[in-house]
């Protein structure tokens, strides 16, 4: 009895797979690393882009806000107020050619033509650190400019960065005399 037992086990088909299933099972796994190599894997790239676009509006958005609280101009009233610079009855804005630094250290910015200039070797204010090193590898240019020249009533406020990928993306803001 024991005989029979053993000659049935040998004679059971052996189990495996065929030379079609092996090729079909690599054209599949062939087509899936193809997909994912030409679909999946770029994706990266883009979410490095995507990161750095990020940083760079955080980066703009941080020197917007402080320039967005500084007084229009260096002749407006500090305490806010009528008249404003360029009114009928007040005294001139700071004239086109003038715009920039008025002598003041980066601390002590009170208007926002004061940051025209500005880059990222910079400190920022209230602190040792500059930019470049908050940053790494990202360029910041601040550029202040009368939107008309003869009514001054408006200033144009343009921050550029540049990402380490060499994407400079630009952002302004209008600022009115009020």
């Amino acid at each position: 009895m024991l005989r029979n037992i053993q000659f049935h086990r040998l004679s059971q088909p052996t189990r495996g797979f065929t030379l079609i299933e092996l090729v079909i099972g690599m054209m599949v796994i062939g087509i899936a690393i193809v997909m994912l190599t030409s679909m999946l894997f770029p994706q990266a790239d883009r979410a490095a882009s995507t990161l750095q676009r990020v940083r760079s509006a955080e980066l703009a958005h941080s020197v917007m806000n402080e320039i967005w609280g500084k007084r229009y101009d260096q002749n407006t009233n500090p305490n806010g107020g009528i008249p404003a610079c360029n009114a009928p009855t007040g005294i001139a804005c700071t004239t086109e050619s003038a715009l920039g630094l008025d002598g003041e250290s980066r601390d002590t910015f009170n208007d926002v033509d004061d940051y025209h200039g500005l880059d990222e070797t910079d400190n920022m204010l209230d602190s040792s650190q500059t930019y470049t090193q908050a940053y790494p590898r990202y360029q910041l240019q601040v550029s202040v400019e009368y939107l008309d020249a003869a009514t001054k009533a408006q200033k144009l406020i343009t921050v550029a960065v540049t990402t380490p990928a060499n994407e400079e993306i630009t952002y302004q803001a209008v600022r009115s005399n009020y």
